[in-house]
């Protein structure tokens, strides 16, 4: 589990702490014995978003948030690509930066107390491109608008139907059903997991993913995986998948 843990500022991300996230990242990602990721906050709340004053603490006049633009993207591509599956585990507020975080993981689960909020609006701040698209992609368009230019808030329901959350758990279960859906995914092939995150990321970006799912394909046979589920389902018995990447 990888925790956000500043909960006296609801876990607001500092320029120090987006530009850490790639390198926490990197050895998980590296771990075998790491086959999910859940990402949540400390205490009761997920991300406030990023720490408002390390906004204009910049070097330069003309763009005082050049750094900790670069280490914001940074760490939200680090994310993205993280390449097992990742499930934002959201209680309380989940703000700016905070939603950033969370749109980049695979899957979202929230509990009731869960609040969400896009706030460039409140502050004067132009959202990037890309965490616009991510937005989108999530939520559509009209949706999008709605969040960016008004600031406002949604709770967990409203979030749900605007497909901003996957779940919503009942705050006593939250921790339990993740754990539980985390047992679940990791009993799953990792291969075929990866597979389907690079797949997917291909397609959104205008690649038919062809490529991508015939490598993939050929290293299902390669290391067995194809044929262990095969007999696995022969023989009624949970699949001992091995691959690790």
């Amino acid at each position: 589990m990888l925790t956000i843990d500043r909960p006296e500022k609801r876990n607001a991300m500092t320029a120090a702490m987006w530009a850490a996230l790639p390198g926490v990242l990197e050895p998980l990602a590296d771990d075998a014995g790491v086959r999910v990721l859940v990402v949540t906050g400390s205490g009761p709340a997920f991300c406030a978003g990023a720490d408002i004053s390390d906004l204009l603490s910049g070097p330069d006049p003309d763009d005082p948030m050049a750094e900790v633009r670069r280490d914001n993207l940074a760490a939200q591509e680090a994310l993205r690509r993280f390449p097992k599956p990742t499930v934002a585990m959201i209680r309380g507020h989940c703000i700016g930066g905070g939603v950033e975080i969370a749109a980049c993981c695979d899957l979202r689960f929230a509990d009731p107390t869960a609040v969400f909020g896009v706030t460039p609006a409140k502050v004067g701040i132009v959202y990037t491109p890309s965490s616009t698209k991510a937005l989108i992609d999530l939520i559509g368009p009209s949706m999008a608008k709605y969040l960016l230019f008004s600031g406002e808030l949604i709770d967990a329901p409203t979030a749900l139907r605007a497909g901003l959350v996957d779940r919503v758990v009942e705050a006593e279960h939250l921790e339990a059903e993740v754990g539980r859906f985390a047992d679940v995914l990791a009993s799953r092939s990792a291969l075929t997991q990866r597979s389907t995150k690079e797949v997917i990321a291909a397609l959104a970006s205008g690649d038919d993913g062809e490529a991508v799912a015939g490598r993939f394909y050929r290293e299902t046979v390669r290391a067995g995986e194809l044929a262990e589920g095969v007999s696995a389902f022969a023989e009624r018995r949970p699949p001992r998948f091995r691959w690790s990447g």
